[in-house]
């Protein structure tokens, strides 16, 4: 009992970064790690799809039940192009089960977003020890932005979802009534919030690929016009048959993407303004560049310390291994 006591101690001082700055473990400590951090993330959202499940059919103070947030786009379509027409507004029940099937796959997704924060940790203090400060900074950021832009393509979403289903309901000129089944009901919304929050996140993924030097402004804005009109065939793909979902995603995307292309623009000018002040575009292709470089630790917490230095007085390089 002791030496499995002393063992799970000696493997948290490997994962501290007071004990280990360099965050170097071995092939087996990693594969234990990996597997602490994957029970963790899986207890959340098994703790979140509970907390969902339990979510559906009962109101939490003044929020809606998630019943009645997944059904409310449908029943917002008039009384007269939907069936039952009296209330109370429901979805139809087809096979044994589909209902309890329902509420769990809504109930897991909800979860899985409510307790977002809780396992994106388990992955970030997985990976985080294998990264240096600066990675570590800009991670985070796009972790952050991601975040927020998945949201807000969601929301969009879900409330472009009552005028979608009202314009798809009016095709037929008045032959059929409209009875959605609850799983192709489910399934076209969480696809439709799926589709308008990963669609989000591409202008931010252009700006961290002209953070990285992948791409310049440059390109960029002679790329512009081929760019919107990817948008606007992205969206009349991937967005259901009626022309009010694919002009809003198409659009909102126009607009990001401008919106990321004038950060490029500023990036690139603040850069080349840099260069400039340091005369480097003037040095010959043979001529070493005029700065000093000083080989530093993986991880150096302490700008301020200096380099860390080995038994023998010598600064320790960038050696990971």
């Amino acid at each position: 009992m002791a030496d499995s006591s002393n063992s799970r101690a000696s493997m948290r001082r490997k994962r501290s970064r007071r004990h280990n700055p360099d965050g170097t473990m071995t092939l087996i400590e990693h594969i234990y790690e990996f597997r602490r951090r994957l029970g963790f993330a899986l207890l959340a959202l098994v703790a979140g799809g509970v907390v969902g499940f339990l979510w559906f059919s009962n109101r939490v103070g003044p929020i809606p039940s998630l019943g009645e947030l997944v059904t409310g786009p449908y029943c917002a379509i008039p009384p007269d192009k939907r069936f039952p027409r009296d209330p109370p507004c429901r979805l139809l029940q087809t096979v044994p089960f589909e209902a309890f099937m329902i509420q769990l796959k809504v109930g897991l997704t909800a979860g899985a977003v409510l307790f977002a924060p809780v396992w994106l940790y388990q992955l970030w203090a997985f990976i985080a020890p294998g990264l240096y400060s600066k990675e570590r900074r800009y991670a985070l950021t796009f972790v952050g932005f991601a975040s927020v832009l998945f949201a807000l393509g969601a929301v969009l979403a879900y409330a472009l979802v009552p005028f979608a289903l009202e314009i798809l309901v009016n095709f037929g000129g008045g032959a059929f009534d409209t009875w959605f089944t609850g799983d192709k009901y489910v399934s076209f919304v969480l696809s439709l919030l799926l589709i308008f929050g990963v669609s989000f996140e591409v202008p931010l993924l252009v700006i961290m690929l002209n953070r990285v030097g992948v791409v310049s402004y440059a390109q960029l804005s002679k790329w512009r016009r081929g760019l919107i009109f990817i948008a606007f065939v992205f969206a009349a793909f991937v967005t259901p048959a009626d022309p009010f979902s694919m002009l809003a995603l198409a659009g909102a995307l126009t607009l990001l993407l401008e919106f990321a292309l004038q950060i490029t623009r500023l990036h690139d000018r603040r850069k080349a303004r840099k260069r400039g002040e340091e005369d480097w575009d003037k040095l010959a292709d043979d001529e070493p560049a005029p700065f000093d470089y000083v080989p530093s630790t993986v991880d150096d917490e302490s700008p301020h310390d200096g380099p860390r230095s080995s038994g023998g007085g010598k600064p320790n390089t960038d050696d990971i291994t």
